[in-house]
Protein backbone atom coordinates (compact mmCIF):
# COMPACT_ATOMS: atom_id res chain seq x y z
CA UNK A 1 0.00 0.00 0.00
CA UNK A 2 1.24 3.56 -0.71
CA UNK A 3 1.97 4.40 2.91
CA UNK A 4 4.49 1.57 3.08
CA UNK A 5 6.69 3.25 0.49
CA UNK A 6 7.07 6.32 2.70
CA UNK A 7 7.62 4.15 5.76
CA UNK A 8 10.42 2.17 4.12
CA UNK A 9 12.18 5.27 2.81
CA UNK A 10 11.94 7.08 6.15
CA UNK A 11 13.14 4.07 8.14
CA UNK A 12 16.30 3.84 6.08
CA UNK A 13 17.23 7.43 6.86
CA UNK A 14 16.54 7.12 10.59
CA UNK A 15 18.78 6.47 13.56
CA UNK A 16 16.00 5.55 15.97
CA UNK A 17 13.03 3.38 14.98
CA UNK A 18 10.39 3.73 17.68
CA UNK A 19 7.78 1.04 17.08
CA UNK A 20 4.10 1.06 18.05
CA UNK A 21 3.73 -2.70 18.40
CA UNK A 22 5.59 -5.98 18.62
CA UNK A 23 4.50 -6.80 15.07
CA UNK A 24 6.07 -3.58 13.76
CA UNK A 25 9.31 -4.34 15.60
CA UNK A 26 9.41 -7.86 14.14
CA UNK A 27 8.92 -6.47 10.61
CA UNK A 28 11.88 -4.13 11.02
CA UNK A 29 14.16 -6.83 12.34
CA UNK A 30 13.26 -9.08 9.41
CA UNK A 31 14.18 -6.18 7.14
CA UNK A 32 17.67 -6.23 8.59
CA UNK A 33 17.68 -3.42 11.13
CA UNK A 34 19.92 -3.87 14.16
CA UNK A 35 18.27 -4.66 17.46
CA UNK A 36 19.59 -1.46 19.06
CA UNK A 37 17.84 0.65 16.39
CA UNK A 38 14.41 -0.90 17.01
CA UNK A 39 12.87 0.51 20.18
CA UNK A 40 9.40 -0.65 21.25
CA UNK A 41 7.57 2.18 23.00
CA UNK A 42 3.91 1.84 22.05
CA UNK A 43 1.83 4.00 19.77
CA UNK A 44 1.76 7.80 20.08
CA UNK A 45 -1.71 7.68 18.50
CA UNK A 46 -2.87 5.82 21.59
CA UNK A 47 -1.42 8.59 23.79
CA UNK A 48 -3.34 11.18 21.79
CA UNK A 49 -6.59 9.19 21.78
CA UNK A 50 -6.52 8.77 25.55
CA UNK A 51 -5.75 12.44 26.14
CA UNK A 52 -8.43 13.86 23.87
CA UNK A 53 -10.92 11.11 24.64
CA UNK A 54 -11.13 12.54 28.14
CA UNK A 55 -12.17 15.89 26.69
CA UNK A 56 -15.44 14.66 25.19
CA UNK A 57 -18.62 13.32 26.75
CA UNK A 58 -21.79 11.73 25.46
CA UNK A 59 -23.71 14.90 26.26
CA UNK A 60 -23.78 18.04 24.16
CA UNK A 61 -21.52 18.80 21.24
CA UNK A 62 -22.11 17.29 17.84
CA UNK A 63 -24.12 14.36 19.20
CA UNK A 64 -26.70 16.76 20.58
CA UNK A 65 -26.76 18.78 17.36
CA UNK A 66 -27.41 15.63 15.34
CA UNK A 67 -29.90 14.19 17.83
CA UNK A 68 -27.79 11.09 18.48
CA UNK A 69 -27.52 8.92 21.57
CA UNK A 70 -24.30 7.32 22.77
CA UNK A 71 -24.09 3.77 21.43
CA UNK A 72 -27.04 4.40 19.13
CA UNK A 73 -25.55 5.08 15.71
CA UNK A 74 -23.08 3.89 13.08
CA UNK A 75 -20.22 6.15 12.02
CA UNK A 76 -19.10 5.78 8.41
CA UNK A 77 -15.99 7.30 6.84
CA UNK A 78 -15.12 6.53 3.22
CA UNK A 79 -12.46 8.31 1.19
CA UNK A 80 -9.90 5.95 -0.34
CA UNK A 81 -9.52 5.77 -4.11
CA UNK A 82 -9.95 1.99 -4.08
CA UNK A 83 -13.60 2.59 -3.13
CA UNK A 84 -14.36 6.06 -4.52
CA UNK A 85 -12.94 5.35 -7.96
CA UNK A 86 -14.83 2.07 -8.44
CA UNK A 87 -18.56 2.63 -9.03
CA UNK A 88 -19.54 -0.90 -8.04
CA UNK A 89 -17.74 -0.74 -4.70
CA UNK A 90 -19.00 2.73 -3.87
CA UNK A 91 -22.55 1.72 -4.81
CA UNK A 92 -22.29 -1.24 -2.43
CA UNK A 93 -21.21 1.09 0.39
CA UNK A 94 -24.03 3.56 -0.31
CA UNK A 95 -26.70 0.87 -0.48
CA UNK A 96 -25.40 -0.79 2.70
CA UNK A 97 -25.49 2.49 4.62
CA UNK A 98 -28.99 3.23 3.36
CA UNK A 99 -30.15 -0.21 4.46
CA UNK A 100 -28.47 0.05 7.86
CA UNK A 101 -30.05 3.47 8.45
CA UNK A 102 -33.48 1.87 8.37
CA UNK A 103 -32.82 0.38 11.81
CA UNK A 104 -29.94 2.45 13.21
CA UNK A 105 -28.91 6.04 12.42
CA UNK A 106 -25.85 6.34 10.20
CA UNK A 107 -23.61 9.42 10.35
CA UNK A 108 -21.32 9.97 7.39
CA UNK A 109 -18.87 12.92 7.42
CA UNK A 110 -18.57 13.19 3.67
CA UNK A 111 -15.17 13.81 2.10
CA UNK A 112 -15.47 16.52 -0.61
CA UNK A 113 -14.22 14.15 -3.30
CA UNK A 114 -16.68 11.45 -2.26
CA UNK A 115 -19.48 14.01 -2.27
CA UNK A 116 -18.59 15.12 -5.81
CA UNK A 117 -18.50 11.53 -7.07
CA UNK A 118 -21.87 10.69 -5.51
CA UNK A 119 -23.42 13.87 -6.87
CA UNK A 120 -22.13 13.14 -10.36
CA UNK A 121 -23.56 9.60 -10.10
CA UNK A 122 -26.96 10.98 -9.07
CA UNK A 123 -26.91 9.18 -5.71
CA UNK A 124 -26.37 12.06 -3.32
CA UNK A 125 -29.95 13.29 -2.83
CA UNK A 126 -31.42 9.87 -2.08
CA UNK A 127 -28.56 9.05 0.27
CA UNK A 128 -29.01 12.36 2.11
CA UNK A 129 -32.64 11.53 2.83
CA UNK A 130 -31.67 8.31 4.59
CA UNK A 131 -28.24 8.95 6.09
CA UNK A 132 -26.99 11.91 8.13
CA UNK A 133 -24.49 13.32 5.65
CA UNK A 134 -22.40 16.03 7.29
CA UNK A 135 -19.41 18.06 6.23
CA UNK A 136 -15.97 16.98 7.50
CA UNK A 137 -15.63 17.92 11.16
CA UNK A 138 -12.81 19.04 13.41
CA UNK A 139 -10.71 16.66 15.44
CA UNK A 140 -12.56 16.92 18.76
CA UNK A 141 -15.97 16.51 17.12
CA UNK A 142 -14.62 13.44 15.34
CA UNK A 143 -13.29 12.04 18.61
CA UNK A 144 -16.78 12.35 20.08
CA UNK A 145 -18.36 10.65 17.06
CA UNK A 146 -15.87 7.77 17.20
CA UNK A 147 -15.88 7.26 20.96
CA UNK A 148 -19.64 6.94 21.31
CA UNK A 149 -20.55 5.05 18.13
CA UNK A 150 -22.11 1.62 18.25
CA UNK A 151 -19.94 0.65 15.29
CA UNK A 152 -17.52 2.28 12.87
CA UNK A 153 -17.46 1.39 9.17
CA UNK A 154 -14.39 2.89 7.54
CA UNK A 155 -11.70 2.61 4.92
CA UNK A 156 -9.39 4.90 6.90
CA UNK A 157 -6.17 3.52 8.30
CA UNK A 158 -6.14 5.71 11.41
CA UNK A 159 -9.83 5.40 12.21
CA UNK A 160 -9.47 1.62 12.48
CA UNK A 161 -7.03 2.02 15.34
CA UNK A 162 -9.00 4.82 16.98
CA UNK A 163 -12.06 2.55 17.02
CA UNK A 164 -10.01 0.06 19.01
CA UNK A 165 -8.66 2.76 21.32
CA UNK A 166 -12.26 3.63 22.23
CA UNK A 167 -13.31 -0.05 22.34
CA UNK A 168 -15.79 0.34 19.48
CA UNK A 169 -16.26 -2.55 17.03
CA UNK A 170 -15.08 -1.75 13.51
CA UNK A 171 -15.51 -3.09 10.02
CA UNK A 172 -12.91 -2.07 7.46
CA UNK A 173 -14.23 -1.61 3.94
CA UNK A 174 -11.06 -2.76 2.23
CA UNK A 175 -9.39 -5.94 1.01
CA UNK A 176 -6.53 -5.61 3.50
CA UNK A 177 -5.53 -3.70 6.59
CA UNK A 178 -2.29 -2.43 8.07
CA UNK A 179 -3.43 -3.46 11.54
CA UNK A 180 -3.67 -7.24 11.32
CA UNK A 181 -3.43 -7.52 15.11
CA UNK A 182 -6.86 -5.89 15.43
CA UNK A 183 -8.40 -8.42 13.05
CA UNK A 184 -6.72 -11.30 14.89
CA UNK A 185 -7.98 -10.05 18.25
CA UNK A 186 -11.56 -9.60 17.00
CA UNK A 187 -11.84 -5.81 17.23
CA UNK A 188 -11.77 -5.27 13.49
CA UNK A 189 -13.28 -7.19 10.59
CA UNK A 190 -12.37 -6.91 6.94
CA UNK A 191 -15.45 -6.34 4.79
CA UNK A 192 -14.50 -5.61 1.17
CA UNK A 193 -17.41 -3.72 -0.42
CA UNK A 194 -18.32 -6.26 -3.05
CA UNK A 195 -22.08 -6.24 -2.41
CA UNK A 196 -24.39 -4.26 -0.16
CA UNK A 197 -25.79 -7.48 1.28
CA UNK A 198 -22.35 -8.60 2.45
CA UNK A 199 -21.68 -5.25 4.10
CA UNK A 200 -25.03 -5.17 5.88
CA UNK A 201 -24.38 -8.68 7.17
CA UNK A 202 -20.93 -7.65 8.41
CA UNK A 203 -22.38 -4.62 10.19
CA UNK A 204 -25.08 -6.63 11.93
CA UNK A 205 -22.58 -9.33 12.91
CA UNK A 206 -20.16 -6.80 14.41
CA UNK A 207 -22.72 -4.73 16.31
CA UNK A 208 -22.38 -5.33 20.05
CA UNK A 209 -19.27 -7.47 19.62
CA UNK A 210 -16.11 -7.18 21.69
CA UNK A 211 -12.64 -8.35 20.86
CA UNK A 212 -10.04 -9.89 23.13
CA UNK A 213 -8.53 -7.98 26.04
CA UNK A 214 -5.29 -7.08 24.28
CA UNK A 215 -2.89 -4.13 24.46
CA UNK A 216 -0.85 -4.24 21.26
CA UNK A 217 -0.07 -0.51 21.28
CA UNK A 218 1.40 0.00 24.72
CA UNK A 219 0.03 1.74 27.77
CA UNK A 220 -0.43 5.31 26.57
CA UNK A 221 3.04 6.55 27.53
CA UNK A 222 4.81 6.17 24.18
CA UNK A 223 5.68 9.87 23.89
CA UNK A 224 7.29 9.91 27.32
CA UNK A 225 9.39 6.87 26.47
CA UNK A 226 10.55 8.44 23.21
CA UNK A 227 11.57 11.67 24.94
CA UNK A 228 13.40 9.77 27.67
CA UNK A 229 15.33 7.70 25.15
CA UNK A 230 16.30 10.71 23.03
CA UNK A 231 17.36 12.66 26.10
CA UNK A 232 19.56 9.79 27.23
CA UNK A 233 21.18 9.20 23.84
CA UNK A 234 21.70 12.83 22.90
CA UNK A 235 23.19 13.79 26.23
CA UNK A 236 25.36 10.72 26.61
Amino acid sequence: MPEEINRILTDRMSRWLFTPSAIAAAHLKREGFADEQVISVGDVMFDVALHHGERVSADGGLLQQLGLQAGGYVLSTIHRAENNDHPRRLAAVVEAMEATAQSLPVVWPLHPRTRAILEKAGRLDTLARRVALIDPVGYIDMVQLKKFAALIATDSSGVQKEAFFYQVPCITLRDETEWVELVESGWNRLAPPETAEQLVSAIHSALGSKGQDVRPYGDGTAAQKIVQRLATDLHA
